[in-house]
């Protein structure tokens, strides 16, 4: 049994039923149905089926017949005619792609495809987004401009492989753009190919390649607009899709084209001036007082000629060094001159001289200017041969506009309704160039700059980490009564250019520099548009952009200006100019390499001489290449008490990332700003990095601080979508505890602190300027100790500044951590000593309150120690006082007998004296000899009470010192008693 598809089997069913149920229907004639194919067998066979175009409208469908093989196709010019299974050639008018399907009429959504729209912000917004869908807009289709994603998607069954390919413009950086194919098996295409690149100014091709089988095509954008600003669609045309079998119809050129053969692939476009309707095949020549585009459909009356269908511009010079205002009508001229209040084409000017070449030309003998051969040097006269040690100074400096230069071009393109380009967009006027008036306010007035590469200086050669290869310099300035806009990209190859600034408004003269890093970077571009509303008369003419002077240093192919001094000695191969070697400095008068000063970098920007010798800031070191100054992630800090406080911030060192608070657009779909930090570090450091992962730009920025901008999105199967990378900081200034360093400030009242400890802040800055920072941006990271603070990430913004920045250009941030405390010492502890206790005493060491410190030192460990008790010391004491109150009674007790003795002996010896008052008698012995007894003489005394014998031993001292001790002898005693006789 033959196998068929299920959906076409349904479609035998129905039609038996159909025949079975509607005897009663009228007869179908060709018009009430059409013909399809059922699904191919196994053995390559299909049916060809009449299917209704309405239900229940006729009966009598033909009968299913035998098909064509399934690899049966036809030509570019055919289609398949199913009545007769046959191919054959389109009409003229018409056209086919033969094995490809095309859509270049959009005048409604056309068969197979579909839009919706949904909501890439989760629960967070309350967006509806039913109706965010593509609309058709005739001969292109829009895509949604609100924060939904809107999707378009076309299902397509391949017999072999092909292609698609589409024209789309995609001008606005807040519109995410990608295109993806998912085949049979749901693979979806690389993520790295799906994003679209930016289109400012024109259409651009896409095309990739189809596998057979079932292929679906997705087109989605998604919104994320910061402002309350008007986003500019994508916009889709001209899709194509080869590879199908076959296709049953041809299709009508639309009108503006024409085909006046059979069999065409392809309509041709009208020329200018002629138009066509739909399936032409000739155009039409508009009227005389009519006008029209390339590829217009009608034609428009000619307006009146203003000033604003005109411009002015200067003639080359002539062989005899003379040039000439003239003015030319702005093609194609849609104005008329016989039309009453038309203004007349304007007289040239008188022949003037012509201003001097540029720097690095010569006036050749054709009056002309001509580029200097290598070696020599020019101000704009004469070819100057550079001296022997000394190189060309390279690059373009234009600053006279008499010619347009070689290596620039300009063009208009229309947004979105044309592919036509004319070359006099921007005209040159002497002293500069600017923009003519366009032919219509809205076009894009682009001027480009194409260089072949760059090449640093011979004497800049060995500096292999320099972070400037080139800089180019342009002053400008716009003019505007309406939105114009101003625009600088650079591109880096035919499908990428990057915005890099936008201008909008009236600007004054001005001066602007971007620096060069890659070698990829090989173009330079300008745009300028009036308005970006719709309309097709030139209102806003005279708004113009003027550029006076483009300067870019370092170009491979560039001509000189001057020559500069390089380092003498053994000549290089091929060059005279031999660079000084690392850390040394060209000596302007004495023309010799001399070294610069200790811990100083060599500025690349900087030609020669002692001023190139940077010296590095506080606490940091320069690199071993000299040209970056770095820290190795320590401090020493001296405290108001004299001591010296350490500090080791590695366990920081590594790349952190930290949001901002959450935000919202004026349509509720919220963002954060995402801060990449890579705190310090030696050579080969991982540097900070922030990309854009959404769009094809892939642009990439790495330094010390970056930004970008990250929504939260189930775009793409993320979790959180990447765009607006910028470069917050790539140099390091310096480390110090001082809120001001090298111009760069950082008050205490950013993050208020009760603290007496005092912050550590890292000063950076970033080389790149813009039009809003032109001296670059600054950041500041305050390290605060917080020793409860277990994270390493605790990074804050202030809290009247929640972006970072108040001003846009210097950023502050506030990083607590334990590991930005000092680290510990024995001054951060102190120590405890217990009781004794049963003999034994334990020392304890606990952290001063409240701890400022981490790491270093650690506490010491418990000491336990034996001791002696009070109770041990108390009885000691009792102990040794009775010990001394006995000896000091003995000791008294030995000395009063000592002293009777004395006086005793005394005693003796006045009784000895013969009775004479005056002579004693001579003492055998002061002391008691051996053998006496003391107690064999006995001491005749009054008798008295123990207590008056006491106190007779004390007596007054007579005047020479000595005790009066009075004792009588034995006479005196014997006349006392002959005195108590006689009485």
């Amino acid at each position: 049994m033959m196998q068929r598809g299920p959906l076409h089997l349904c479609h035998l069913v129905l039609w038996l039923l159909f025949a079975q149920t509607s005897a009663d229907l009228p007869m179908c004639k060709e018009s009430d149905y059409h013909f399809e194919y059922t699904e191919c067998d196994v053995l390559g066979s299909r049916w060809r089926v009449a299917v209704p175009n309405k239900a229940d409208t006729c009966t009598g469908l033909p009968d299913p017949v035998k098909g064509t093989q399934c690899n049966f196709s036809c030509k570019e010019g055919e289609y398949l005619d199913m009545q007769s299974q046959l191919c054959k050639k389109c009409a003229a008018g018409t056209y086919s792609l033969g094995t490809s399907v095309a859509f270049d009429e959009w005048d409604s959504l056309p068969p197979g495809f579909v839009t919706h729209g949904m909501n890439t912000n989760g629960g967070d917004s309350h967006t509806n987004c039913s109706n965010s869908t593509w609309t058709p807009k005739e001969d292109y289709i829009a895509s949604n401009t609100d924060e939904c994603s809107a999707t378009l998607s076309y299902a397509v069954n391949l017999k072999k492989p092909g292609t698609v390919s589409f024209k789309y413009f995609y001008p606005d950086n807040s519109i995410y753009f990608e295109f993806y194919i998912q085949n049979d098996q749901c693979q979806s295409t690389d993520s790295e190919s799906r994003w679209m690149s930016i289109s400012e100014h024109d259409w651009n091709s896409y095309r990739a390649n189809l596998n057979t089988g079932n292929n679906v095509l997705y087109w989605r954008t998604t919104t994320y607009t910061l402002q309350d600003s008007a986003v500019k669609p994508v916009l889709l045309k001209n899709i194509s899709i080869s590879g199908v079998a076959y296709t049953s119809e041809c299709f009508h050129c639309k009108p503006g084209t024409h085909n006046a053969k059979e069999g065409s692939a392809r309509c041709a476009p009208c020329p200018t001036n002629t138009y066509s309707q739909r399936g032409a095949t000739v155009c039409y020549q508009c009227t005389n007082d009519t006008y029209s585009e390339a590829g217009s459909g009608s034609c428009k009356p000619r307006p009146a000629c203003k000033n604003s269908d005109f411009f002015y511009t200067h003639t080359p010079c002539d062989s005899e060094g003379k040039t000439q205002l003239m003015f030319k009508w702005i093609e194609p001229k849609i104005c008329s001159e016989t039309v009453k209040g038309a203004v007349d084409l304007p007289a040239s000017g008188e022949k003037q001289t012509c201003p001097p070449c540029n720097p690095g030309f010569f006036v050749s003998n054709s009056s002309t200017c001509e580029p200097c051969p290598d070696g020599f040097s020019s101000n704009g006269t004469v070819c100057v041969k550079c001296l022997v040690g000394t190189e060309p100074v390279m690059g373009f400096e234009y600053k006279w506009w008499n010619t347009m230069p070689n290596n620039m071009r300009s063009s208009i393109s229309r947004q979105g309704f044309s592919d036509m380009d004319y070359n006099n967009a921007w005209e040159v006027a002497g002293e500069y160039i600017y923009t003519t008036p366009g032919d219509e306010d809205r076009d894009h007035m682009t001027l480009i700059l194409n260089v072949p590469g760059y090449r640093l200086p011979q004497s800049a050669v060995h500096n292999s980490e320099t972070n400037e290869l080139s800089r180019i310099t342009f002053v400008f300035e716009t003019i505007c009564t309406v939105d114009c806009k101003f625009l600088f990209m650079v591109g880096y190859n035919e499908w990428r250019n990057d915005l890099v600034e936008e201008w909008g408004g009236s600007k004054e003269k001005q001066s602007y520099s971007y620096l060069i890093h890659s070698n990829s970077t090989n173009s330079f571009i300008w745009t300028f548009q009036r308005t970006r509303l719709y309309n097709t008369e030139r209102k806003y003419s005279a708004d113009v952009a003027k550029i006076y002077l483009i300067h870019i240093t370092n170009v491979i192919g560039g001509v000189a200006s001057t020559c500069r001094l390089c380092a003498l000695g053994s000549a290089m191969t091929g060059s005279a100019c031999v660079p000084c070697p690392l850390g040394q400095y060209m000596d302007n008068e004495m023309g010799r390499c001399l070294r610069c000063p200790p811990n100083t970098i060599i500025k690349a920007s900087q030609a020669v001489g002692e001023a190139s010798c940077v010296q590095c800031g506080p606490n940091t070191e320069r690199n071993q290449a000299y040209t970056a100054c770095l820290s190795d992630c320590t401090f020493d800090v001296q405290t108001k008490a004299g001591t010296l406080q350490h500090y080791d911030f590695s366990p920081l060192a590594n790349v952190t990332g930290f949001h901002s608070s959450p935000r919202f657009t004026n349509r509720g779909l919220r963002y954060f700003h995402r801060f990449n930090l890579g705190l310090c570090g030696n050579e080969g450091r991982v540097p900070a990095t922030c990309v854009d992962n959404v769009t094809a730009s892939g642009k990439v920025v790495k330094g010390y601080v970056c930004q970008s901008t990250v929504f939260p999105s189930d775009i793409r199967s993320q979790s959180v979508v990447s765009s607006q990378p910028f470069l917050i900081a790539d140099t390091l200034i310096g480390v110090t505890t001082d809120t001001f360093l090298s111009g760069i400030s950082s008050p205490k009242w950013l993050f208020p602190s009760s603290s007496a400890q005092p912050d550590v802040i890292f000063y950076y800055k970033s080389s790149e300027t813009t039009q809003g920072c032109k001296q670059g941006r600054t950041a500041t990271v305050r390290l605060r100790c917080n020793p409860s603070v277990a994270a390493k990430d605790l990074i804050t913004l202030p809290s009247n500044c929640s972006e970072g920045t108040c001003d846009g250009c210097t950023f502050h941030f506030l990083w607590e951590s334990q590991h930005a405390c000092p680290l510990c010492t024995k001054e951060h502890y102190r120590e405890i000593v217990s009781a004794c206790i049963q003999g034994i005493q334990k020392t304890t060491y606990v952290w001063q309150q409240p701890l400022q410190c981490y790491g270093g030192e650690s506490l010491p460990a418990q000491k336990v120690s034996a001791c002696v008790t009070l109770d041990f010391w108390l009885k000691f004491g009792v102990s040794t006082g009775t010990i001394a109150a006995v000896l000091l009674i003995s000791i008294s007790c030995y000395f009063w007998k000592k002293t009777r003795k004395l006086q005793y002996k005394y005693s003796k010896l006045m009784m000895t004296s013969g009775g004479k008052e005056c002579e004693l008698p001579t003492a055998d012995s002061c002391a008691i000899m051996e053998g006496e007894d003391a107690e064999d003489d006995i001491m005749y005394l009054n008798k008295k009470s123990f207590f008056n014998r006491i106190k007779s031993f004390s007596r007054e001292r007579t005047s020479d010192g000595f005790d009066s001790v009075p004792l009588k002898s034995s006479s005196l005693r014997q006349r006392e008693e002959e005195d108590s006789d006689d009485d």
